[in-house]
Formats: C-alpha cells, structure tokens, sequence
C-alpha cells in the first residue's frame, strides 16, 4: 500500500502554523497557572523554592517558544508588524495568549500551510521572505536554529537572574 493510498484516518497530520500557534499558545496560559499557583504556595504554606525555580524555569521556555512561534506564524499569515508584535507581547500578560489565540483564529489568520513556495505576491520576492521560505523547506535546520536561538536567550536570561532584579535592586 502506497502513502497516496492510505485512508485519511491513517495518515500523520501536519504540523500547520495553527496548531503550532495553538500549542503554544494554550501551554504558555498552562504554565502561567502552574508558575502563579507555585508563588502562591510558597507564599501560603511556604512550598519550597525550588518548586517556583522549576516551574519558573519551564514557564520560561515556554514563554520563549511561544515568542518564536508567533514571530514564524505572524511572518507565515503576514499579520503585519504590528499584530506580530503585539502577540508576542502578550506573553508577558497571565494567560493574555489564549484570548490572542481564538481572536486571530476566528478571523482566520492561523488558517493554511507554511509558505514553502513563492507566489504572485510582490512581497515574495523581497529577501526576507525567500530565506523564510528557504528555513521553512528544511525544517529539520529550522527546528534546530530556533531551540539553539531559544537556549542562548534563556541562558542570557537566566545569567541575568530574575526579572525582578533586573532594573534596579527590587527583589
């Protein structure tokens, strides 16, 4: 039985720019409950402080991904500047992500495939958008340059400390 010929049911769904988006999206709103409730367990019943470091830690990666996703995602569906940088923004916001997320998808801007090919857009032809195209026709090399990207900001971050400390000497 040839790949063609198997039933829909059998075949492996892609990974599309919404899912993504969404995966993303729904965990950064996840780890920001786990990171509050382990703050406030500290604070009330005096949890241990490497349960916030953990969960701080993980909630970071994730804030991290999430930022990287959207950046590929809003380039992909040509959100704008503007709406790009405002779902990256909204990150910092507990739980503002998943909100974004069924806004942009009940307007339809997490619909289609990555744009592996140029079309008749004038905007396919500047250079930004060819390396886009070129990444997202190696997604191997493109995994692998965003989590290498991804690691070097949480390293720096974490070599900072945390954000409470980062303008002055609060915390």
């Amino acid at each position: 039985m040839t790949d063609d010929a198997r039933s829909p049911q059998l075949q492996k769904p892609s990974l599309t720019p919404g899912r993504l988006f969404r995966f993303f999206a729904l965990s950064e709103g996840v780890t920001w409950a786990l990171l509050l409730s382990g703050l406030a367990l500290r604070a009330t019943v005096g949890a241990p402080p490497i349960l916030v470091t953990i969960v701080g830690g993980i909630h970071g990666a994730v804030f991290l991904g999430y930022g990287v996703s959207a950046a590929l995602i809003g380039v992909n569906n040509r959100w704008g500047l503007g709406r790009t940088v405002l779902g990256i923004a909204l990150a910092i916001i507990p739980f503002a992500t998943v909100p974004f997320e069924s806004y942009v998808s009940k307007l339809g801007l997490l619909a289609g495939e990555w744009r592996r090919t140029a079309t008749a857009d004038p905007r396919d032809a500047h250079w930004f958008d060819r390396l886009f195209r070129w990444f997202i026709n190696r997604p191997a090399l493109l995994g692998v340059t965003l989590l290498v990207l991804i690691a070097t900001i949480f390293a720096t971050l974490l070599s900072l400390g945390p954000p409470t400390g980062w303008f002055g000497n609060a915390g």
